[in-house]
Parts: C-alpha cells; sequence; structure tokens
C-alpha cells in the first residue's frame, strides 16, 4: 500500500494558496480516480481507492502547514506504514513556477511542514515531489508570499503543474521511485 501526503493549510482561507498546492493535487488525484475525503482521523481528512490496481490512501493533514509531522506520525503509529511506501507532496521556493522535482531525501531546506515531518519521523529520508512556486520578489515577506494566492497569469502553470504531480504519482505506483525521479525530473 502507498500513502501520499498532501501538505497545506485547513479551511477556505487557504484553499488557493501558494501553500496549499499539495492539497490541490491530492485534490486532482482523488478526481481523477473517482476517490472521496471522507475518512476524518490520524489528524487528517483521507481518501481509500486503488489507483491502476494499487492500494493507495491520499492524506491531507488537518494539523497546520508547520505540525504536518504530528498527522503523518499518527497514521504511521495507527496503521504501521512503512516509511518508505510514502510520498509527499508540497510547495518549493527554490523551484521556478510550474516545474516539479522529485527527491528521495535531503533537509527541510526551510520549508516547516517538511522540518516536522523530519521531526516527528527521525530521518529526512523519505520520497518527495517538491511543486515549485518560485521565489517573491525581493523585500516581499516569505510568508505574506506562500500564503497569496496564484496570479492569474500563473493559472496555466498551476494546472499543468499539478497534472504533472499527478502523472508522477500514478507513475510512482508501478516503478521505484528512482525510476519516477529519471523520468520526471527531466
Amino acid at each position: 500500500m502507498k500513502w501520499i501526503v498532501g501538505l497545506g493549510n485547513p479551511g477556505p482561507n487557504y484553499e488557493k494558496t501558494r501553500h496549499n498546492v499539495g492539497f490541490m493535487a491530492l485534490d486532482a488525484l482523488a478526481a481523477r480516480h473517482g476517490m472521496k475525503f471522507t475518512q476524518n482521523k490520524c489528524k487528517s481528512v483521507i481518501a481509500e481507492g486503488f489507483i491502476g490496481g494499487k492500494k493507495t490512501v491520499l492524506i491531507k493533514p488537518m494539523t497546520f502547514m508547520n505540525l504536518s509531522g504530528e498527522a503523518v506520525r499518527a497514521y504511521m503509529d495507527y496503521y504501521k506504514a512503512d516509511l518508505e511506501d510514502m510520498i509527499v507532496v508540497y510547495d518549493d521556493l527554490d523551484t521556478v513556477v510550474g516545474k516539479i522535482r522529485l527527491r528521495y531525501q535531503g533537509s527541510a531546506g526551510g520549508h516547516n511542514g517538511i522540518k516536522s515531518i523530519i521531526q516527528h519521523t527521525g530521518t529526512q529520508t523519505f520520497n518527495r515531489v517538491r511543486m515549485g512556486i518560485s521565489r517573491p520578489e525581493p523585500g516581499f515577506a516569505i510568508v505574506d508570499y506562500v500564503l497569496g494566492n496564484f496570479p492569474k497569469k500563473e493559472h496555466d502553470l498551476l494546472k499543468s503543474m499539478i497534472e504533472a504531480t499527478c502523472d508522477s504519482l500514478e507513475y510512482s505506483l508501478d516503478h521505484t521511485f528512482e525510476q519516477t525521479m529519471q523520468k520526471f525530473n527531466g
């Protein structure tokens, strides 16, 4: 069983913000496969189903971004889930808007959601799909930027990035993460 964690913040105020691209990607993947976020447990909303014949669980932590690790840990402990089967999907300032980058280890790079997951799992080694949001213009506060909505001129890039993320997640279910990185980091 694979489990995919999309990072974001709960509530309508954050729904369309840059920080919520992880939630957006999971919503799109769920829609592609007729999955619904109906379960509310492990500090998350959860959708379960089959993607390409593989049992897959989609998880959106409801802890707010900076405490995402609490939800990941709760899911791991309750279901005895293997960290090797987890993929985390989140926004990345160092990747240009519209692009994705896949990694299987590394530091948090200043991302508080990833920092929380590292803290609660005790490792920096887990599969990740980083969705590009680019950096703000100099002088623009990072917190205001990530909690801001995508401007209209970036909507097409956002849509194609979400599609590429969904494609990479589907591909990863039948291939190693290294093979998935080779295909989607190109």
